[in-house]
């Protein structure tokens, strides 16, 4: 089964969080979402209580398909932080798998050195300000970029999370995912 990891900070973006989540989860990815830390109540940028399945020490060893990352601050700025964080980003783009990003959150793969020659968005002024070495900033809802996905904010998670499903999974999988969405 295609598996998906979320790292999930406090202070993220929880709008984005669990929309990623649940789209994934209806076109039958296995998502595992894991707190930063052993404490796995996430209370995101709004106040809302998320529950990690579990903490990153125990999967940050694992082979994920994804990793993604939610936005929402200052949950980027503990992912950006985090080196196990930018490790597992690094590793599983070596891997040939995928890495993507939401909001705030493509600061971390600029961190990372991931977005170095690629194309890219975020949140308005994310990562403007500190590119990747060749970075080509795009005012898109999304942009995929080799085995790189990001996209720009809460208002664009049901179409960032339906693209990340199909790059899993089929075209035939997201349309069955976005039909039953009603869009």
């Amino acid at each position: 089964m295609t598996r998906v990891l979320i790292p999930l900070a406090q202070g993220c973006e929880e709008l984005e969080a669990v929309t990623i989540m649940d789209i994934l989860v209806r076109g039958g990815v296995e998502v595992l979402s894991a707190s930063l830390d052993d404490n796995l109540v996430i209370t995101a940028s709004r106040g809302v209580r998320l529950l990690a399945d579990t903490t990153l020490a125990a999967v940050e060893h694992q082979v994920f398909d994804m990793v993604v990352l939610p936005g929402g601050l200052p949950g980027a700025d503990y992912l950006q932080q985090d080196s196990r964080v930018i490790t597992l980003l690094q590793r599983t783009v070596a891997q040939g798998h995928y890495v993507a990003a939401i909001c705030a959150a493509p600061k971390v793969l600029v961190h990372a050195g991931l977005l170095d020659g690629k194309q890219a968005t975020s949140y308005p002024g994310v990562i403007e300000q500190q590119p990747g070495a060749g970075m080509r900033f795009v005012n898109a809802a999304v942009v995929e970029d080799g085995n790189v996905i990001t996209s720009r904010g809460p208002g664009t998670a049901i179409d960032f999370a339906l693209l990340l499903l199909e790059r899993l999974t089929n075209k035939a999988v997201r349309t069955g995912v976005e039909q039953g969405l009603q869009r």
